[in-house]
């Protein structure tokens, strides 16, 4: 997994703490702590896959764009992190056994184990995140 991941979840639910008025960019990192230029990479991706809108110019910035229970954590890791699970194998002797299909092995593993944390991950929508962070106040 990667910190896009992340910072899409705390774009999004972000954006759905304020689903009554446009965010900045800048705003949003600040919450975040990261620089702006990371945030608009990250919110270009979730524009991209329609999980929000955004609008140029004075007043504009981003607004949340579905139903907060629509997504889901492994919508996200999906255009975030698809394939982070894998494992990545060094050059290996192909003469050899275990190096001729050790990468295949563990690519099949592995992507079961991606399965299964998508079963866990689609548990878990932007609702719930921001329910939690209700909660934690």
């Amino acid at each position: 997994m990667n910190s896009d991941f992340t910072l899409a979840i705390h774009s999004l639910t972000y954006l759905a703490l304020q689903l009554d008025r446009m965010s900045t960019s800048d705003a949003i990192s600040a919450s975040a702590c990261v620089h702006p230029v990371r945030i608009r990479k990250v919110l270009s991706l979730l524009k991209k896959h329609g999980f929000i809108k955004s609008k140029e110019g004075t007043g504009g910035g981003f607004i949340f764009a579905l139903d907060l229970n629509v997504v889901n954590l492994w919508d996200i890791y999906m255009i975030t992190s698809e394939g982070a699970l894998q494992p990545k194998c060094p050059e290996s002797n192909e003469k050899c056994v275990v190096g001729a299909n050790m990468q295949n092995v563990l690519f099949n593993i592995f992507l079961g184990a991606e399965e299964h944390l998508g079963g866990y991950l689609k548990q878990y929508t932007i609702k719930d995140i921001v329910e939690h962070i209700k909660c934690e106040k």
